[in-house]
């Protein structure tokens, strides 16, 4: 009887934790700018992750109105390798340059560039879709990023 009514109270506390995620539609409307047109150059799977974070500011139209040049790049470096040769260490780097035009007219330019050191894995097919997840997390926290520095324009 006590094992329920602990998991009752348990589940009751975390349901009214008052979680909200930061950049959610909810939250859009805090920031004081809107982008109408985007344009992408580059790696197509950062500029994939860059486009879904930045569609909650395109919908409604706002004061600051930007129209952003997103050019993006990836980077795998071998930092070093085992006795035998193989890579044992890699890092994965992102560059990502941002033009921003407000009217027509040149406003900024931002340099956003996010980076990660990890160790090689034997399985292959596993290094890939970790590297996959790295390039997820880095373009996420580049894209957060560029959202902070659009506000603050």
């Amino acid at each position: 009887m006590f094992k329920k009514t602990f998991i009752l109270i348990l589940l009751l506390f975390l349901a009214s934790c008052g979680y909200e995620s930061i950049h959610s539609k909810k939250n859009s409307t805090n920031y004081n700018f809107s982008i109408s047109d985007l344009t992408f150059i580059g790696d197509r799977n950062v500029n994939v992750k860059i486009k879904e974070k930045l569609n909650n500011y395109t919908s409604n139209k706002k004061t600051r109105d930007f129209a952003l040049k997103i050019l993006s790049k990836s980077e795998k470096i071998v930092l070093s390798k085992d006795a035998s040769g193989n890579p044992a260490n890699f890092k994965f780097t992102i560059t990502i340059n941002i033009e921003v035009l407000e009217k027509n007219n040149f406003k900024n330019n931002i340099q956003i560039t996010e980076s990660f050191n990890y160790n090689s894995v034997l399985n292959k097919f596993d290094l890939k879709r970790y590297e996959k997840e790295i390039v997820n997390n880095l373009a996420e926290t580049g894209a957060d990023k560029l959202i902070n520095k659009l506000s603050n324009i």
